[in-house]
């Protein structure tokens, strides 16, 4: 009488852990900027048109400047192919001089996003009008990165950030950051099969498994992989030929890449067909693009499901990083509002680093409502944080008086004395200024500390992306 509720039991444990598994999406995508060699062009086509052949949907990040030659030479059929997939932004010029980060870290943080939008509107304007669709996502050039970027791409609509970099990362997850949803820095998340002759593709395949389960048997994932049209068509990048170390010839003097062999192309775009169509066959994984993403996960605004203030309260008295609470999480940012008071909203982090200057244990009652006031003046009137707060002509630091303000609601009884906040987000950022920014392009020992200090104090709005 044992045995068949015996196997019931082993049923509902199976079908248990079918259920159970986390759902695994594949964002494969494309950096299409290779404007100098017309057989870029046929390269993007034969991708384009291949993936639709297999029924998958990728995304393909187009150069301004690309979308623009494309225009003028009459390729609408390689135009056209593109949109059958989703169309992403990767920077008006890209390799030419200046790069992003070489612009941006001439700014502070406010000029600086003027100075990106500036720049790179014209390119998704040109995006826009040639595919018809405004690019749901920004990845920059290279290693060529800078904070400012954020604040600019919200203006211009663009709510996604995907690319590969080491300047802020997160445990290989996607992110908010600044606002946008973040597939960066996916470490042992980001994949892809080498295109080396004689590369293994069964250890392509096998790694690919691996990450596939890996996410599956917890709360699900992304697995990114990336590839650029021209790698299949050419043994060298179009960019290293002719920028490479901050070079700038006049554009009658740039010269395409050396070419691959046909035979070796062809090789090239079997590696991709036969890695794509393997990754169709793995149960429970399903391709995405840049425009799926924020449908799959939470947004950046909480809502309505915030903690409770006390728990809020308790993280930034602590330590100013994100919370997760349940399958929310809270940027700093997001937490130090709803102690204020005010309603969630996106928002940007401090443009400086500052020292308290008040130096007294305790804080009047009067002078620190004034400060809380000005706080939230300041926050609704610019839609980021302040640097510091005044007590009279004194101040405190931003993380001191986010840790002061937590204090005085978790223990209301003991008045307003002074805590001092302690920044925990510092550990996601590179301090890597040369590493962090190592490309062919960049002049040689070029280094952006700037950039990496002013993303860290964009640090206040990270946090964990969580799928619904």
């Amino acid at each position: 009488m044992f045995a068949p509720m015996i196997r019931l039991l082993i049923l509902l444990l199976a079908a248990s852990t079918l259920f159970a598994r986390g759902p695994v999406y594949v964002l494969l995508w494309f950096d299409t900027e290779d404007y100098i060699d017309p057989a870029a062009d046929d390269a993007a086509l034969r991708i384009a048109n291949d993936l639709s052949s297999l029924g998958i949907h990728a995304t393909f990040k187009v150069v301004g400047e690309k979308a623009r030659v494309l225009e003028a030479r009459k390729r609408q059929d390689v135009i056209q192919a593109l949109r059958k997939h989703t169309i992403g932004y990767h920077s008006n010029w890209h390799s030419v001089h200046p790069t992003p980060s070489e612009y941006l870290r001439e700014f502070g943080y406010v000029e600086g996003v003027a100075e990106f939008e500036r720049r790179e509107a014209p390119g998704i304007a040109d995006i826009k009008r040639i595919f018809g669709v405004l690019p749901v996502c920004y990845g920059q050039p290279g290693s060529s990165w800078g904070p400012q970027s954020e604040s600019a791409l919200r203006s211009m609509g663009v709510p996604v950030y995907l690319d590969e970099g080491e300047q802020v990362g997160l445990n290989d997850e996607p992110f908010w950051y600044g606002g946008l949803l973040h597939v960066f820095h996916m470490g042992k998340n980001q994949l892809r099969a080498d295109l080396k002759e004689g590369a293994d593709m069964q250890t392509a395949y096998a790694r690919f498994d691996e990450a596939a389960a890996r996410l599956a048997a917890g709360s699900g994932g992304v697995i990114s992989i990336y590839y650029h049209p021209t790698e299949f068509v050419n043994i060298e990048f179009w960019d290293a030929v002719n920028f490479a170390k901050g070079a700038m010839p006049p554009r009658r003097d740039w010269r395409p890449p050396h070419p691959r062999t046909k035979e070796d192309a062809a090789r090239c775009y079997r590696v991709l067909h036969d890695y794509a169509q393997h990754m169709t066959r793995v149960p429970g994984v399903k391709f995405v693009t840049a425009a799926d993403l924020p449908k799959l996960y939470q947004p950046a605004i909480a809502g309505s499901d915030l903690p409770e203030k006390k728990l809020a309260a308790d993280q930034l008295r602590r330590e100013i990083v994100f919370l997760e609470s349940g399958n929310h999480t809270y940027s700093p940012a997001d937490l130090l509002l709803q102690l204020l008071g005010l309603p969630p909203q996106v928002v940007d982090g401090p443009t400086a680093a500052t020292k308290s200057s008040w130096a007294e244990l305790n804080i009047p009652d009067y002078l620190f409502e004034a400060a809380r006031k000005d706080a939230m003046a300041f926050i609704q009137r610019n839609h980021r944080l302040p640097n510091q707060v005044f007590l009279g002509a004194k101040t405190l630091s931003l993380e001191d008086f986010a840790a002061t303000l937590a204090s005085t609601i978790a223990f209301p009884e003991k008045g307003i004395p002074v805590v001092r906040g302690t920044i925990g987000f510092n550990k996601y950022f590179s301090t890597d200024a040369r590493g962090a920014f190592s490309w062919p392009i960049h002049p040689t020992g070029f280094a952006a500390p700037e950039l990496l200090a002013m993303g860290r104090l964009q640090g206040w709005t990270l946090k964990p992306a969580r799928l619904r």
